[in-house]
């Protein structure tokens, strides 16, 4: 099975995708990988925005928030559970068709939280 690294940079190489990073439940970074980005904000603000949009979910009562997708007027940002603290953050081209990432990232959550 891949380690971490391999799982970052394989997501990060797909079209489209600018970057990727692995974010701990406290905001540190992981891992990461694709352009440059200053990864210790990102990191920090991901992980602020998923305890967020957790409760927020949980307040409406829908349950966990395992995946979360913003877009900006210059790029995407994913934001996607991986494993029981820990966050996937990838961040896309505006024009970029996720449904392949998004489909690959449910389908693949178990396998990846194992990795942690």
């Amino acid at each position: 099975m891949a380690g971490l690294g391999e799982l970052v940079r394989g997501l990060a190489a797909r079209e489209g995708v600018q970057a990727v990073l692995l974010v701990s439940g406290d905001g540190l970074d992981i891992e990461h990988a694709g352009a440059p980005v200053e990864p210790e904000t990102i990191a920090a603000l991901a992980a602020t925005l998923g305890q967020h949009a957790a409760r927020l979910g949980e307040g409406a009562g829908h349950g966990e928030l395992r995946t979360a997708v913003l877009e900006y007027g210059d790029g995407l940002f994913v934001l996607a559970r991986a494993g029981v603290t820990d966050w996937l953050a990838v961040l896309a081209r505006a024009d970029t068709d996720i449904g392949a990432l998004l489909y690959d990232l449910r389908l693949h959550r178990p396998a990846i939280a194992t990795l942690l």
